[in-house]
């Protein structure tokens, strides 16, 4: 699903409760305060983040995208896709994150769906993420989403802390 207009949230499903997500820039303020708890979550889990500091370039058309996720009107969740390798057709999830509140509400299921359809808009092909051990929930939702364990990407993460995954954008969502 994409928006008509940046910051302008547009329902994934219809009806009441529904999860709406609007693309925006990383500056946005929904998408500050969303991942300054993001990495006040990852550093409460672990006892230490990777900075929340992205280039707005990165995710923004043609080379990624920023989106967010809202519930009766109340910014919920975020993430955003960048290109790993372009060339190839690789596209990387980052910063998927849904409030404590919000879990359990499809709005991380509906964010990771809308990142892979925009990154297979711009011509991705598969797509990789990270998440750590201690987030059963992400790691459940990536494998119900047909996500596969894959090698680290990122050199030097810690392997006791650090689980890579991958997905063709070929196959079911």
């Amino acid at each position: 699903m994409t928006t008509s207009e940046p910051g302008t949230p547009q329902a994934a499903e219809p009806g009441p409760g529904a999860v709406e997500l609007a693309a925006c820039p990383v500056g946005h303020p929904d998408a500050a305060r969303l991942l300054g708890e993001f990495y006040a979550d990852q550093v409460g889990r672990y006892g230490f983040a990777e900075s929340v500091d992205l280039d707005p370039a990165e995710y923004a058309d043609p080379r990624g995208a920023f989106v967010v996720a809202y519930k009766s009107a109340s910014a919920v969740g975020c993430g955003c896709w960048r290109w790993h390798d372009q060339a190839a057709g690789t596209a990387e999830v980052k910063k998927l994150y849904v409030v404590p509140a919000a879990r359990g509400s499809g709005a991380g299921r509906a964010l990771l769906t809308w990142l892979e359809r925009d990154a297979a808009r711009a011509g991705a092909r598969r797509v990789i993420l990270e998440t750590g051990v201690r987030n059963t929930a992400a790691q459940g939702l990536f494998a119900s989403a047909g996500y596969l364990p894959v090698p680290r990407y990122v050199p030097g993460r810690d392997p006791a802390i650090n689980r890579a995954f991958a997905r063709s954008l070929a196959g079911p969502a």
